[in-house]
């Protein structure tokens, strides 16, 4: 294997992709209880540009020059010191996120904690394992924060997103009644997956209370700045989480920030080989086109994911 690999990285924050080139960069190291994974494929997700941005800087320490991205699937092509759990050539996913924002998976290489990794389900290709670990195990985290159950009715906003999608086909494996917002053109697809569709935007919450006169038992903020709707359609005694609004906290609710785990991974692996959930893929590029994947990210109007294919 050559020391050098070509990778997107950048050496300042900025709110475009003005800062971001692609060029040659060292093969990542291996430290102890690591596995260095030949990337097949890379999410793209929300944090990345904001991280990009600055917007972190005050939670995520970023250290220049910068390689974005937290999905990764590929192969294990070497192994760190006291790793048992894998083997060269094993096909596998994970979630990298790291103490500091520096060495990511917008790479031909990645290296990674072993307790980080689970193996790909042979149902996913490459563009949907690598899809899944953010938005799986952030779906994940919502479902077992709210204690999601057959007794609850669920509001997803963002039903139709990239985590939304896994909230919803997971919420109704557990036997809950999901109500999602999402744009009408995304209604059909909702409906598909056993939602019961309302567009989001002014009066959402009178046309989630004309389903569910009496309140929803649980709300899941997939966006932002809907601490009110969430107030005014959550049923007394009701649970409501956020990953995208602080706010939340002052009224009784959570906010989440996802976590790499490989053993939460695997049953995301599970419940994909079960039939459960699959990612729906929405566009894949180059690792040339990192800046026009993020461009379309920040438009936020995608459903499913989008995924580097270096």
């Amino acid at each position: 294997m050559t020391e050098s690999m070509r990778a997107a990285v950048y050496d300042a924050y900025a709110p475009d992709n003005s800062t971001l080139k692609v060029g040659e960069v060292p093969v990542p190291r291996l430290g102890t209880g690591q596995v260095l994974i030949k990337v097949r494929a890379a999410g793209v997700n929300p944090i990345d540009w904001k991280v990009l941005a600055g917007y972190l800087d005050s939670v995520t320490m970023a250290v220049f020059p910068v390689i974005p991205g937290w999905d990764v699937a590929g192969e294990v092509v070497a192994l760190g010191i006291d790793t048992p759990e894998f083997a060269v050539g094993d096909e596998v996913m994970a979630l990298v996120r790291k103490d500091v924002e520096h060495a990511g998976t917008f790479a031909e290489y990645v290296a990674v904690s072993a307790e980080s990794v689970a193996r790909k389900p042979k149902v996913l290709d490459w563009a949907q394992a690598g899809g899944l670990p953010v938005a799986g195990l952030t779906a994940l985290r919502v479902l077992d924060r709210l204690q999601i159950g057959s007794a609850d009715t669920l509001v997803v906003y963002n039903a139709a997103g990239g985590v939304g999608g896994m909230v919803v086909r997971i919420a109704r494996y557990r036997g809950a009644r999901v109500i999602g917002t999402a744009a009408e053109r995304n209604h059909d697809y909702l409906r598909s997956l056993g939602v019961e569709p309302v567009a989001y935007g002014e009066g959402q919450h009178q046309r989630i209370l004309a389903l569910a006169s009496g309140g929803v038992t649980a709300v899941a903020d997939l966006v932002g700045d809907q601490l009110a709707t969430t107030l005014a359609v959550l049923a007394p005694g009701g649970r409501h989480v956020s990953s995208a609004d602080p706010a939340v906290e002052e009224h009784g609710g959570h906010l989440l920030s996802v976590r790499p785990s490989g053993a939460k991974l695997a049953e995301l692996g599970t419940l994909a080989e079960q039939g459960v959930l699959t990612v729906e893929v929405a566009q894949t590029f180059s690792l040339d086109e990192v800046g026009e994947a993020l461009d379309v990210s920040r438009a936020g109007h995608t459903r499913g994911k989008l995924v580097i294919l270096p």
